[in-house]
């Protein structure tokens, strides 16, 4: 019985052990069948293609043969791929299609297959093959690599070369066709090392330092260059073309030579280069941000102005080729290109601006801190953006010196500060907007009569030692058109009162206030206090006068004005030119045209009435409207030592004629000078040139 046992036990452990073999046996090939499912060439083809894309130098090395391993080291191997993949600029490796896997014998397989890359020559698309090896059942696939593998025209020792054509940059005109920025001819100072004498070389090479304005050692350092040879033409420093006595200096030392080289020119200098801005070589953080957009480490970029703001458009699109050079049994090295792309010339720009007005507001302004903005208020048009003291854009192009550099960012006259951008506060020239403000919200009539207030006044006691003055009592009644004639601050004090907070604000707002104004730059967007409210009751006094804390930007002031012109619509400006200029408004219908047509006939009065504050800017033959603005910049209302802020804003009277024209301009540290009459006869020689 039991031996009967045991033996049926037995059967059952051999059973149960075959089973176990057997599943064992079904796993295996099953295992088998998927791994040589996925074993295939084509996916270990795709593998690599996916490191090549990642970079992953060190993952492609592992993917190729032991074979191949062999005959290139890793570092090698590594050095090869990253130099030509990487100075080809290749992007996207794609296999757009097998055309063939041909097994070759036991081992090896050839896949055929056309692939597409981008590079910086465009894309290339080529019919490839690769052999690929496998080395027994369980042993993945392997690429036999050689440089075909990258290009299939490399070959190893062959080198892969890289050619760039820079694309023309467009230009930068007004509205004339004038050229703000284009591309011009400068000097490119330079040694060749052979010619240079060796027995005066340290006397000569410190000439040329001198001469330069550079140091010794920035010469020594370009001297030094891995690339040099006795017979090259080492560039040292780019200069303004034309300047004979330099050049003719610079020649008699031996070894110099001046070759001819194109630059991006700003042809009028100071006037303009607040407005272009400049080019410069492209920054690392400026590469990383637009590293999908074509640029590379070798291009210039708009670094301000109307060159940043237009840079894609101005750049154009580089040329390059791709070539392979390879020498020949008898020693001559050949180059055949396998991809070329040809440069596309930038987009040239035409804006509104107007350079010889842009030249005289410059001109009138150049001794001073000053903004000024002028437009066509009845288009938007901006026919001159203009900040002083400026700096001449082309010495940034020809290479700013470490002492140039430093001395433009000691100047307390800051002359790298575009103040056209900014914002200010605006005196006296913001009194048309109270005013306006007034009359649009019913809080006062143009006729009503405030009272006679003497030259100091205050609400009541409440105000404690704040009050507000005035510089001239007048005769006749106190109402709008007389407080604009003589510019009386104790009115618009009153003004803004019988508006109120809220009411204030909230037309302000209307106008654009803590608001970015809707232009192709950028400009600090204008303010009613720091707040964005009308803090006290004395605030909101001196704000109606364009103290407190109010701030405007020139260009937000010139749209504000041109309410006046518009019958209360704010004219949108901008700066790009448009045959036929319609012009589009920013706010629409902030004033009633009564209210407008008030404000402006009462500004023509401050011109043209011989007790108006702008009176000496009357013009024979040409009416303006306009006004004065003093801004006083202090601590405190007992503060003597702090400066002013001079304004005038003028404009054609006659919103018929052909010739319209809007000036904002502001002028610091004007205490002293006759604070706003300093600015106003400098405005009224630049509307004179519409006379001539």
């Amino acid at each position: 019985m039991n031996t009967e046992y045991g033996k049926t036990m037995d059967k059952k452990r051999l059973r149960m052990l075959l089973g176990l073999i057997g599943a064992v046996l079904v796993l295996c090939i099953v295992a088998i069948i998927i791994f040589n499912m996925n074993n295939t060439p084509e996916k270990a083809l795709n593998t690599y293609i996916d490191a090549v894309n990642q970079r992953d130098y060190e993952k492609m090395y592992s993917l190729i043969s032991d074979e191949s391993q062999d005959s290139y080291s890793k570092e090698k191997f590594i050095e090869r791929n990253k130099n030509i993949y990487e100075g080809i600029e290749a992007q996207n490796l794609t296999i757009t299609k097998i055309q063939n896997a041909e097994k070759i014998d036991s081992k090896y397989t050839r896949v055929t297959y056309d692939s597409s890359m981008d590079t910086v020559a465009g894309t290339l698309k080529e019919l490839n093959f690769v052999n690929l090896k496998k080395d027994g059942m369980f042993k993945p696939y392997q690429i036999v690599w050689d440089s075909s593998v990258i290009l299939p025209a490399l070959q190893d020792g062959d080198k892969v070369n890289v050619s760039t054509d820079a694309a023309d940059r467009g230009n930068i005109e007004d509205r004339n066709g004038n050229l703000l920025a284009t591309t011009g001819v400068a000097s490119s100072v330079g040694l060749v090392p052979g010619k240079i004498n060796p027995e005066t070389r340290e006397a000569d090479i410190a000439k040329v330092a001198e001469f330069l304005e550079i140091t010794t050692e920035n010469i020594q350092t370009a001297l030094s260059e891995g690339w040099v040879t006795d017979e090259t033409f080492v560039p040292i420093k780019t200069v303004a073309a034309g300047n004979a006595e330099l050049e003719a200096a610079l020649l008699q030392i031996p070894g110099v030579m001046i070759n001819d080289k194109m630059v991006r020119v700003y042809p009028y200098g100071e006037k303009t280069s607040q407005l272009t801005g400049y080019i410069q070589g492209i920054s690392a953080e400026e590469l990383e941000e637009k590293k999908d957009q074509g640029y590379t480490e070798s291009s210039v970029i708009g670094k301000s102005g109307l060159e940043r703001l237009y840079d894609k458009r101005l750049r154009g699109q580089e040329g390059a080729t791709i070539s392979i050079s390879y020498t020949e049994n008898n020693g001559e090295v050949k180059t055949i290109a396998i991809l070329e792309k040809a440069a596309v010339s930038g987009e040239n720009i035409k804006t509104t601006i107007d350079a010889n007005l842009q030249s005289a507001l410059y001109n009138q302004f150049a001794g001073d801190k000053s903004a000024s903005a002028a437009i066509n208020p009845k288009t938007g048009e901006v026919l001159a953006l203009v900040s002083t003291p400026s700096y001449d854009a082309n010495t940034f192009i020809l290479g700013l010196s470490d002492e140039q550099w430093q001395s433009m960012n000691a100047d307390p006259a800051n002359p790298l500060l575009n103040r056209f951008e900014a914002t200010y506060a605006p005196g006296s020239s913001f009194k048309p907007v109270t005013g306006s403000t007034g009359l649009q919200t019913g809080a006062f009539t143009a006729d009503e009569d405030f009272g006679e207030s003497g030259l100091v006044w205050q609400k009541d006691s409440s105000w404690g030692d704040f009050n507000i003055t005035t510089l001239e009592e007048y005769r006749g009644p106190t109402n709008l058109e007389n407080a604009l004639i003589y510019s009386d601050n104790i009115y618009f004090a009153k003004a803004a009162l019988k508006i109120g907070g809220d009411r204030f604000a909230e037309a302000l707002k209307k106008m654009g206030f803590g608001e970015t104004l809707p232009f192709e730059l950028d400009m600090t967007a204008s303010q009613i206090s720091d707040s964005g409210a009308f803090d006290s009751e004395a605030q909101l006094a001196a704000s109606g006068f364009g103290q407190g804390q109010v701030l405007v930007n020139p260009l937000h002031m010139a749209s504000i004005y041109s309410a006046f012109v518009n019958d209360g619509s704010m004219v949108k400006p901008y700066i790009e030119y448009k045959d036929n200029a319609q012009a589009e408004y920013w706010k629409t219908q902030i004033l009633t045209k009564e209210v407008s047509n008030t404000i402006r006939n009462d500004l023509i009065q401050v011109v043209e009435s011989p007790a108006g504050t702008g009176h000496e800017a009357q013009i024979d033959g040409l009416s303006i409207a306009g006004k004065t603005g003093t801004a006083e910049i202090k601590t405190s209302q007992e503060d003597t030592s702090g400066t002013e802020l001079g304004w005038f804003n003028a404009f054609t009277a006659d919103s018929s004629s052909a010739q319209q024209l809007m000036v904002i301009s502001m002028v610091e540290d004007v205490k002293d000078r006759g604070g706003s009459h300093y600015v106003v006869p400098k405005v009224k020689t630049v509307f004179e040139t519409l006379t001539h």
